[in-house]
């Protein structure tokens, strides 16, 4: 599966706990605008409200080569497609102090939109700082794993 949209930004930002599929409810020139890869996930999350799980702050431009005049929001909040067991998960999970449910990346499965949303916890400063200390160290280390193969021959 080819994903169409990553947050990139979930990973830095977030700690991931578990990951859920969810199908997102859209209107038609939405999922053509989707093709074209117009779609932004990086200040989004989801909100449960009434037994329902939303997407809010999802950016989704208009469609390009649409006819006439179609005026919706391109951030407007959308229904997920959950599972009951899963949403009463989410809720019992996402109650606890500082957790939230992020949007990871959004795919097409069989000619359907999909979306990877994760129950996630928020780092602080030095947890970050530790992440990009850790990605420098195993890349150094695989470039002198490489370095030392490359010598050997």
């Amino acid at each position: 599966m080819n994903p169409i949209a990553v947050n990139r930004k979930a990973l830095y930002d977030f700690f991931l706990f578990d990951k859920y599929e969810a199908g997102i409810s859209l209107l038609g020139h939405e999922v053509k605008s989707i093709r074209e890869g117009r779609v932004n996930l990086r200040d989004s999350f989801v909100r449960i409200a009434n037994g329902e799980a939303f997407l809010v702050n999802c950016h989704i431009s208009p469609y390009s080569k649409i006819q006439g005049y179609v005026e919706t929001d391109p951030t407007r909040s959308r229904k997920l497609l959950l599972h009951r067991h899963e949403i009463d998960r989410l809720i019992g999970q996402s109650r606890q102090k500082g957790f939230a449910i992020i949007p990871l990346r959004l795919y097409f499965k069989k000619g359907r939109v999909k979306m990877e949303i994760a129950l996630a916890k928020g780092k602080k400063q030095y947890d970050r700082r530790e992440t990009i200390k850790r990605r420098i160290h195993e890349r150094e280390s695989s470039a002198a794993i490489k370095r030392s193969m490359r010598r050997g021959r």
